[in-house]
């Protein structure tokens, strides 16, 4: 009865601060919605996809034609042809480069196939020929592709780029190669069968297979929803140190802790009714935010929110951030002298730990002396144990390491509070 008594009354002092409700749910959705937006050009840069770039292709030959139909079937970069609705000429794609609007610009020159045609037949003739006078002879000027580059685009990007070009142009230099062996032969052996022009392509001895080292079944990718929705809802569910650390500095300076200290409950009890309730409003909190990156995030145009394949997972993590968030709120509200103290002591270490954690910035683009650091923050404890089941395909064993240290440091949280709340009733 004292439990449920305790219970019911944070319940009503909490529905009854409104700007206190409001800022524990709407402010995280807005924060969602604000970076999640912002980011999501940036997640695209970092995972090195749909990259804007411009094509001008003045050879509609072999060599412009295979460049750029595997730029465009490539998930490297988004192809363009043309800038504000005109088809792209070199001195356009240089212009809208330089004004930001792609990261790269890609000119092929007139006549480019042709030129390495030439270079290759020769090359072959050279090779078959026991002429001397012809082996000397020079070989044609090589084909020169101009590549504009953004200065802010990344060394990674640009070498992945000038790599794809490189082998586009090397496949159809050895096209060409064998074809003209195939025709010298010919007229050296003209009994023999005429060799398919296609036999090319179906002599691939070396092929890729791409696998993510993941238990998930797809091909989960980190972008800006996957990150921001569970970022932000640990944030908003530690955040909650500013209502429940202002709750108890109010009972303390109203003196009503007093007259709860006469009650014949332990204060373990008292402390229970608020712990269970703010539980309670950091599950809901969290609820509320996957599904802002479940439904609402999509309408905009945003990835979905994919939330793996462990529904148990999810739950194990999840209740151990609340009660570790909780904890830490009942400790600096029992540390903090004033309200004004408690306040600042609680939004200041949520921020530091929550940039710490990696929740303003994701920690693998950290350097390495932050991302040691980061090992640290409870908050980046909870975003691990959420990366590995909504990246990874974990499931509850993966997080239970996780969870278990949540756990072990909302226990530590209430011993220093329990500890201090000694000292100060003896005082």
């Amino acid at each position: 009865m004292k439990l449920k008594a305790a219970i019911i009354k944070e319940f009503l002092l909490l529905i009854r601060d409104r700007v206190g409700l409001a800022i524990l749910f709407i402010m995280p959705m807005i924060l969602i919605f604000v970076m999640t937006l912002i980011q999501d050009s940036a997640f695209k840069t970092l995972n090195e996809k749909g990259i804007p770039i411009i094509v001008v292709n003045n050879d509609p030959d072999s060599l412009g034609t295979d460049i750029e139909n595997g730029l465009r079937a490539s998930e490297l970069c988004t192809v363009y042809d043309s800038v504000d609705g005109k088809p792209a000429t070199e001195e356009l794609a240089m212009k809208a480069v330089a004004e930001g609007q792609f990261l790269v610009g890609i000119v092929i020159p007139k006549g480019a196939t042709e030129a390495v045609r030439k270079n290759v037949t020769q090359l072959v003739e050279q090779t078959l020929s026991t002429d001397s006078i012809l082996s000397k002879s020079t070989l044609p000027d090589s084909v020169e592709i101009k590549i504009f580059i953004d200065p802010i685009t990344k060394k990674s990007f640009i070498a992945s780029v000038t790599s794809s070009l490189r082998e586009f142009i090397s496949g159809v230099k050895t096209k060409i190669m064998f074809r003209t062996f195939a025709d010298q032969i010919e007229e050296l052996i003209p009994d023999k069968k005429k060799t398919p022009l296609n036999a090319f392509d179906q002599t691939q001895i070396i092929k890729y297979t791409e696998v993510y080292a993941s238990k998930s079944i797809g091909k989960i990718v980190p972008n800006a929803v996957q990150h921001n929705v569970p970022a932000w809802a640990i944030f908003a569910m530690f955040f909650i140190v500013m209502p429940l650390s202002g709750s108890i500095m109010k009972e303390r300076t109203e003196g009503s802790i007093f007259r709860l200290n006469t009650m014949p409950s332990s204060y373990l009890t008292l402390i229970t009714g608020k712990i269970i309730v703010y539980v309670i409003v950091c599950l809901l909190q969290l609820v509320l935010m996957l599904s802002v990156g479940t439904f609402f995030l999509p309408m905009l145009g945003l990835p979905v929110l994919d939330l793996g394949h462990s529904f148990t997972g999810i739950i194990l993590i999840s209740v151990a951030t609340a009660f570790a968030a909780t904890g830490y709120a009942v400790m600096v509200g029992t540390l903090a002298s004033t309200e004004q103290q408690g306040a600042i002591m609680g939004a200041l270490s949520i921020l530091l730990l929550s940039a710490l954690g990696g929740i303003w910035v994701p920690t693998y683009v950290m350097p390495q002396m932050m991302r040691n650091l980061s090992a640290y923050s409870p908050l980046n404890w909870s975003l691990e144990g959420f990366y590995e089941l909504f990246l990874r395909g974990g499931d509850a064993s993966t997080v239970t390491l996780a969870a278990v240290k949540l756990m072990v440091f909302f226990v530590i949280t209430m011993i220093v509070a329990m500890v201090i709340n000694k000292v100060r009733r003896r005082v």
